[in-house]
């Protein structure tokens, strides 16, 4: 008996340094991510848990957070048992994390110095022992895009821009290398802003990480071709880890499906619709609800049917629906006029027309949906009649059947 549980014990101890030894990995396209700026920390535990609840939905399994030596340095303990939390927490829900040690978006200059190394030392330290053996961690990225800052932008002339980009790679291999010395098992990476840029840490990182918001399919495709040279030189893997912007021309649709043609894991910004980037970022609102069906249906793979011979197009008037939402709507504004009186129809009878004429529309995507007119409707609804600008609903709904009208060429 003691034979065999020394030789159980024995198979174990191999299987786990094996385990170990995965990391890190020759292959990373696995990683179906979303950046996430709120990170968890500070965050309510039943909101973190319904937002990491959207991720999982979503089927998405990892996150990648941004850290803060300046909140660090504020509460060291309650900063890393909010960051130990959070890595159990998304693990929880099937979620590993990618945490990023500095964001070279808002580095201080003061943090390049010399003097800076014994707090910056402390502060990593700190980060990396209490994640470390976490099964949730995933890979350290030890700088999210080092030049892309004011401190870069503003330099007074090319010399002193020279200088300051090598005080600042200098600053990430340092701390690419005190990561590695103080974990020796964990993938490290740096989050690049381009993939051209990789040229200065590809050598030092286990995984190579870039962004890419380009406009064009051949712009992007040109990203990827970058960064697979650094890929086939150095023997590792490549992730996009910043991707899809809605207001730099660079949709979900298009950068996602180029992604898992090239086989590259990925990390969209962001989870959370608000803030800041509210308006060009973001998956999923706080109730739950989408920006765009679009970017959920990329983010499970599939994608819009460009080719033009065998994508089949809507007609929302082929069992003669559009000509009931017309008459509908028709009935809806009629108006019984008598001596001394008049009677119109409620604008309830008007904004029910008015939905169904808006459900073919919407449903045929005949119509802009940065501004849905279902919305209009539920937001006149959620008014009593008596607060309702009936002329405004009048001209909606009227103008709703003209459309129709107009795209299922009915005269």
């Amino acid at each position: 008996m003691k034979i065999q549980k020394i030789l159980i014990l024995g198979i174990i101890s191999l299987f786990l340094q094996n385990a170990m030894a995965t990391k890190p990995l020759k292959d990373y396209s696995f990683v179906r991510g979303v950046c996430y700026t709120a990170g968890g920390m500070g965050v309510k535990q039943d909101i973190l848990e319904r937002n990491l609840g959207y991720a999982q939905r979503l089927q998405l399994n990892s996150t990648r957070i941004w850290l803060s030596y300046q909140f660090y340095d504020r509460n060291p303990k309650a900063f890393i048992d909010n960051l130990r939390n959070y890595v159990k927490t998304a693990y929880k829900f099937g979620i590993t994390t990618m945490p990023i040690l500095f964001n070279g978006n808002m580095v201080d200059p003061a943090s390049l110095e010399d003097s800076f190394s014994a707090k910056g030392e402390a502060y990593v330290k700190a980060v990396v022992d209490a994640l470390k053996e976490e099964p949730g961690l995933l890979i350290w990225d030890v700088m999210n895009e080092p030049l892309c800052n004011d401190y870069i932008g503003e330099a007074p002339n090319e010399k002193e821009k020279a200088e300051r980009e090598a005080k600042i790679w200098k600053f990430v291999r340092h701390y690419c290398e005190y990561v590695k010395k103080i974990d020796g098992k964990n993938a490290i990476t740096v989050g690049v802003t381009y993939p051209s840029r990789l040229e200065n840490v590809a050598d030092i990182v286990d995984v190579l990480s870039f962004h890419d918001y380009l406009e064009t399919h051949n712009r992007v495709e040109g990203s990827y071709a970058t960064a697979q040279k650094f890929a086939d030189k150095y023997n590792k893997p490549i992730i996009n880890s910043e991707m899809v912007c809605i207001g730099r021309a660079n949709p979900a649709d298009m950068a996602l499906e180029i992604c898992r043609e090239h086989k590259a894991g990925f990390y969209v910004f962001e989870l959370m619709c608000g803030g800041y980037w509210g308006d060009v970022h973001g998956l999923v609102y706080p109730d739950g609800t989408v920006r765009d069906p679009s970017i959920i249906a990329a983010l499970l793979g599939f994608y819009r049917n460009r080719d033009v011979n065998t994508r089949i197009l809507p007609n929302p008037n082929k069992e003669g629906y559009a000509y009931r939402a017309l008459k509908m709507i028709e009935d809806s504004m009629k108006q019984e006029t008598k001596v001394f009186r008049n009677k119109r129809s409620s604008t309830d009878d008007m904004l029910e027309a008015a939905e169904y004429c808006a459900n073919l529309l919407e449903a045929s995507e005949m119509v802009p949906m940065y501004d849905p007119p279902t919305a209009k409707i539920k937001a006149w609804r959620a008014q009593k009649e008596s607060e309702r600008d009936v002329q405004a609903i009048r001209k909606f709904t009227y103008e709703l059947g003209q459309i129709l009208k107009e795209k299922c060429q009915i005269y």
